[in-house]
């Protein structure tokens, strides 16, 4: 499976420790994956009408400057305390204590989009539905799952409950319960993609071109590819998943491509480098 790498991605993987990208090198990287210039071109604008970058100079000798509205981290990408969650479950440092969180609402249609938005967060937490307006995790989000609620002004529409006892459908073994409600296959097979991914870079050396931008591309198909499957996994706890899981290793691999790419940068490198090997740590 190859990672659909969006553009606007490149770019903010591209900021340097300065707050800076710079335009030759953001168009030798997008080029090396498979990036026209229009391309580039385009999204250079919408990030710059949007707010997130000022832009100095054209083409191949501009300079991009990250505004405050960009935010602290990259686009389509897991938070990182949720990265450095899933190495902690690695190490065997998060072991699961039996309770299932659970997570119920009932929003009327006429706050539609608050109710929509309350789903997302659920989902994009990890939690999976078990019937309509209730869902269910093995992981304590309900402080994220509360915030998220009270901005969007349904707070009382919430109910958050725990149990060491579900039963759903007629399944009760925590790890046919798991496989039932997530879809692990598709995750796994993500998961593949990063291993290999990450396996060439350790096996394979530079690619074509200059040192640092061909170790750059690969960070970012890497990140790429990294993000496309840690954003659907749930996190399970070890003791739900299937043996074996691929997870745990494609990380690790990850974590040895980031130490191995951070080291071919220069100085002032991209950020991307810094972000992930401080949350691998």
């Amino acid at each position: 499976m190859t990672p659909v790498i969006p553009t606007r991605l490149v770019v903010h993987a591209l900021v340097r420790e300065d707050g800076t990208v710079d335009g030759a090198e953001l168009y030798e990287v997008a080029g090396a994956l498979g990036m026209t210039d229009q391309q580039v071109r385009l999204c250079v604008k919408r990030l710059v009408a949007e707010g997130r970058f000022t832009l100095e100079g054209r083409g191949r000798r501009s300079l991009l400057r990250l505004t405050g509205a960009a935010g602290p981290g990259l686009p389509a990408t897991p938070e990182v305390d949720f990265v450095r969650h899933a190495y902690r479950q690695d190490r065997g440092l998060e072991p699961w204590d039996g309770v299932w969180h659970l997570f119920a609402f009932a929003v009327p249609e006429s706050s539609r989009a608050a109710r929509d938005a309350l789903r997302d967060t659920l989902t994009g937490l990890g939690a999976a539905p078990l019937q309509g307006g209730l869902y269910v995790t093995p992981n304590a989000i309900a402080p994220y799952v509360r915030a998220a609620a009270a901005s969007l002004g349904v707070g009382s529409a919430l109910t958050c409950l725990t149990s060491r006892d579900l039963d759903a459908g007629g399944a009760t073994d925590p790890a046919a319960l798991a496989a039932r409600l997530w879809p692990l296959p598709r995750i796994a097979a993500r998961y593949d993609a990063v291993s290999r991914l990450a396996e060439a870079v350790l096996t394979d050396g530079p690619g074509p071109g200059p040192e640092a931008e061909s170790a750059t591309a690969r960070a970012v198909a890497l990140a790429a590819a990294f993000s496309e499957a840690m954003l659907p996994d749930p996190l399970l706890p070890p003791e739900l998943l299937p043996r074996p899981w691929p997870a745990a290793a494609a990380r690790a691999r990850a974590a040895a491509a980031w130490d191995h790419l951070r080291a071919t940068a220069p100085g002032n490198g991209p950020r991307l480098f810094r972000l992930y090997a401080e949350a691998v740590r």
